[in-house]
C-alpha cells in the first residue's frame, strides 16, 4: 500500500475530512482525528484503543508499532502502510474512525 492509499481509504469513510496538525496531515471525523500520515517516513497513525492496539501489534508487528511515549500508551499507533495489505489498512482506519466518530455520529449513521 502506499501514502495515496492511506490517504485514500481515510477520506472513503464516512464524513472524514482531511486536514493538518503540526505541519502533518491528518483525517477527522466530527472535528476530531483519528489518523495522520507522515508520508515523508512511510507511516500514518490510527487512534486506537489500547485493546485494539495491543490485539494489531500483536498480529502483524510489521505493520503495526505503538507511537513511542504516552501517546502510545493511549493506544496511537504507528502503521506502516507499505507492509500492510488493503484489507488490514481498511480494518485499522476503521477502527480509529469508528473511535474518534462517537456515538451521535454512529447513531447518526445507522452504525451504532
Amino acid at each position: 500500500m502506499t501514502a495515496d492509499d492511506f490517504r485514500r481509504i481515510a477520506l472513503a469513510l464516512p464524513e472524514a475530512a482531511a486536514g493538518s496538525h503540526m505541519g502533518q496531515e491528518d483525517f477527522r471525523v466530527g472535528g476530531k482525528i483519528f489518523a495522520t500520515l507522515t508520508e515523508a517516513k512511510g507511516f500514518g497513525m490510527a487512534s486506537l484503543a489500547p485493546e485494539e492496539q495491543e490485539m494489531l501489534c500483536a498480529a502483524e508487528p510489521s505493520v503495526f508499532t505503538p507511537v513511542p511515549g504516552g501517546w502510545g500508551v493511549k493506544g496511537a499507533t504507528r502503521v506502516f502502510y507499505g507492509k500492510a495489505d488493503e484489507a488490514t489498512l481498511v480494518s485499522a482506519l476503521t477502527l480509529a474512525w469508528r473511535r474518534r466518530a462517537g456515538v451521535k455520529i454512529l447513531k447518526r449513521l445507522g452504525l451504532d
